[in-house]
């Protein structure tokens, strides 16, 4: 019996190293494949150029491939939907976790979870339609479709994740803590902020993470509300992303166009791989 067992064990063992290294060589292959596709057009464009040019003609007679609109479009806009989805869906997982009845609870976690599942184009559609026009009309400009208009898209569909994971993180506190700050004399609400918080901060930090990966990431939704035009970024500003200069050019480009697209890809790629080492560099920097 104690044999069948450490067999079983041990292939499970196997089955999930194999698993794991199955992640791992994709992300490594795709690594590779962005660098031996993004490098080509670098070379050739020069990286001065390509990264700090602010104009992005590709079929023009004179080709110009300048993504410096792109990526300080995609820095803003995330920024703008962090700074906007991220307080929010903080204080709506703090209220779920620690304030809110069980049956509301219950039915916001099922709500959440559904406007987790709603594919971005949905988003992209319901922003076309009705975020745009009422952009328009109160702030009396020509075009709703801007940069204001993608930013408040992306920070909501942020918003389901992040309330999702800060919420289990909260959750996972020890209640011991909470009892110990009450029975100290500290109200319900400071022991929410200064007990609870800084205990799941770590989950919630993986929560921005997270959220801050859609926003970047995101293609579709964005291309349906941001206008879509090479410029520089201004809040009422037709723009475009780094991902949605891939997405918008990528079916009908062809030699340098086509190899500049998979350098956006490539920068985009490290963009994210930054962001991603430094919140994890000053994570482990806290806890040290």
């Amino acid at each position: 019996m104690m044999n069948l067992r450490a067999k079983s064990e041990n292939i499970i063992h196997g089955v999930f190293l194999i698993l794991g290294l199955v992640t791992v060589g994709a992300v490594l292959l795709i690594t590779v494949y962005l660098i031996v596709s993004g490098i080509p057009a670098i070379s050739k464009i020069g990286i001065r150029d390509f990264v700090f040019n602010t104009h992005w003609n590709s079929t023009g007679s004179e080709p110009q491939f300048g993504i410096l609109p792109f990526i300080m479009t995609s820095i803003y806009g995330t920024a703008g939907a962090i700074l906007i989805g991220a307080p929010i869906s903080f204080l709506v997982a703090v209220y779920l976790s620690k304030v809110a009845p069980a049956g509301l609870r219950h039915g916001a976690e099922t709500a959440i979870s559904l406007l987790a599942g709603i594919p971005s184009v949905v988003y992209g559609l319901v922003g076309m339609m009705v975020l745009v026009p009422a952009v328009m009309n109160i702030f009396n400009v020509p075009d709703g479709a801007s940069l204001l208009a993608a930013i408040i898209v992306l920070a909501i569909m942020i918003m389901p994740s992040v309330v999702k994971v800060s919420l289990n993180a909260l959750d996972a506190v020890p209640p011991e803590y909470e009892e110990a700050s009450l029975a100290l004399g500290a109200t319900p609400i400071e022991t929410y902020f200064r007990v609870s918080t800084p205990a799941a901060k770590s989950g919630i930090a993986a929560a921005i993470v997270l959220g801050v990966g859609r926003a970047i990431g995101e293609a579709m939704a964005v291309m349906m509300v941001a206008g879509n035009a090479a410029n520089m970024p201004g809040l009422f500003e037709s723009v475009r992303f780094l991902t949605t200069a891939v997405a918008s050019e990528m079916s009908y480009a062809a030699g340098l166009q086509r190899e500049a697209l998979f350098s956006i890809a490539l920068v985009l790629f490290l963009f994210i791989m930054l962001i991603n080492a430094a919140l994890n560099y000053f994570l482990k920097r806290e806890r040290a």
